[in-house]
């Protein structure tokens, strides 16, 4: 197994879906050229389908950038698939994002369908897709609390109808690290032909474990990771681009895994997104946070003054932050002063 972790940011896709969020062309445009250039492997632009300015945003993307893939999500249908292909065919390189969720609950009360009708409206959407482009994602959502049998047959058929990488969302932020690690690593166990697939986490922040279900998916053996600058998203977020991959760089000795991200542009492109979405980043954000650095306990300040890895496990240079802060205040004492 590669030790190379693709970086699939939907900044612009799920990241938008913000409530309240709301970016024109000019800022995606913006935004799309510092993922380009932070080093993300993956960039889904948008879901082409959902309304004009979405097909024009995808297009435009995939036009002006390049060195990069393309991705544009769809729903399981003939119409969406067809016009994602429309709108990613300028792209230099282009996936096409489609699936559909796995769970009893999805499949009952938001599909009503049976899972035999889901899987083969499933690997009908991956065979048509295929006919496109030879990158085509397959996303089951809700897999979380999905029954495991069943998401082991959805993955062999789509794998065999050709689908070349395979989303395992935990949709709903459901699942704990240790139950994600074990979901992705028995898919990969149990599926026979997991080998011709890369395997990619998606998980939500609902209960504040979005960054942590994703490196236990990377412990699995996912090789992808999908992501959102500042952990922006649907209700409480997605994962934290900024903070898996200075999980990555500063545990390799756990994870043995890299990307192709330059640490030092995360906190530039933190501070754009949040200025261009109205997103505050909170003070204490891990990685990018105005805190993250700081230090205003007597005891801290002590202690980094004398030696910087006493408190600082991230040196501030390495995402681009100019150095440490020693904040006076009342816990202060006279060394810090």
């Amino acid at each position: 197994m590669t030790n190379h972790v693709h970086v699939f940011d939907t900044t612009l896709r799920d990241g938008e879906q913000s409530p309240g969020v709301r970016l024109n062309l000019d800022q995606k445009l913006t935004i799309g050229r510092a993922l380009v250039d932070l080093g993300v492997d993956i960039i889904e632009a948008g879901f082409p389908i959902s309304s004009p300015g979405d097909f024009e945003s995808v297009n435009t993307l995939a036009k002006e950038l390049k060195g990069v893939t393309i991705c544009g999500l769809t729903r399981a249908r003939q119409k969406d698939i067809e016009v994602a292909a429309e709108a990613l065919q300028p792209a230099e390189r282009r996936r096409i994002h489609t699936g559909l969720g796995v769970s009893e609950n999805h499949l009952q009360h938001k599909l009503r369908m049976t899972r035999e009708q889901a899987l083969e409206v499933g690997v009908n959407a991956v065979k048509l897709a295929r006919q496109y482009t030879d990158d085509v994602e397959y996303f089951m959502e809700d897999s979380g609390r999905a029954d495991p049998e069943y998401v082991y047959q959805v993955v062999e058929a789509v794998i065999d109808a050709g689908a070349t990488v395979i989303n395992v969302p935990d949709t709903t932020g459901y699942t704990a690290p240790d139950e994600y690690m074990a979901l992705i690593r028995n898919i990969i166990t149990h599926v026979p032909n997991s080998d011709k697939a890369i395997f990619s986490c998606h998980c939500h922040n609902d209960l504040g474990m979005a960054t942590a279900n994703t490196l236990g998916g990377v412990l699995g053996g996912a090789r992808q990771v999908e992501v959102t600058v500042n952990g922006i998203g649907e209700r409480a977020g997605n994962t934290s681009l900024e903070e898996v991959a200075v999980a990555l760089h500063i545990r390799k000795d756990r994870f043995g895994c890299e990307t192709n991200i330059q640490l030092n542009k995360l906190l530039a492109i933190s501070r754009m997104v949040s200025e261009l979405t109205g997103m505050i980043v909170q003070r204490n954000k891990a990685v990018v946070g105005a805190n993250a650095y700081a230090h205003s306990s007597g005891i801290h300040q002590d202690g980094v003054l004398k030696e910087r890895s006493t408190y600082e496990i991230i040196d501030p240079t390495l995402v681009g932050a100019e150095k440490s802060e020693i904040i006076l205040t009342a816990r202060s004492g006279r060394h810090g002063l």
